[in-house]
């Protein structure tokens, strides 16, 4: 029989893998497309548009782990009850490094995308 602090303690692990996985996406998948656009030459320009399509799908994809990280986040705080606090805090801290790294790649993601949409390298380049 399950006890309050058992689930507790499984939310508390689900936002620690939804986080690492979203974290994994971010700088596997997303980081190395990203730094090759942004490296001027580096894809030739007949295939400039592919590569922005692609970004936008991998983008969209880490968009999607990152509302399921915030769900199980918000689950998280929406029990209150006794549970590990060593967990908790770890779950909740990685969670807020997670969101940090989400935010500056997706600053640099909208930055790319406007400025290639500006330039007429990729006309579906977008958020």
């Amino acid at each position: 029989m399950s006890t309050q602090s058992d689930i507790g303690d499984a939310r508390d692990i689900c936002l620690l893998l939804r986080s690492h996985g979203e974290q994994r996406w971010l700088i596997s998948q997303v980081m190395p497309v990203l730094r090759q656009l942004e490296q001027p030459g580096s894809i030739p320009d007949d295939q400039l548009g592919a590569a922005y399509a692609y970004l936008e799908v991998l983008w969209f994809d880490a968009r999607r782990r990152a509302a399921e990280a915030d769900a199980a986040r918000s689950e998280l705080a929406r029990i209150d009850i006794g549970r590990d606090s060593v967990l908790y805090e770890a779950a909740r801290s990685y969670h807020a490094a997670v969101r940090r790294l989400r935010n500056a790649v997706g600053h640099r993601v909208a930055q790319l995308t406007h400025a290639a949409a500006e330039h007429g390298h990729h006309e579906h380049a977008r958020l």
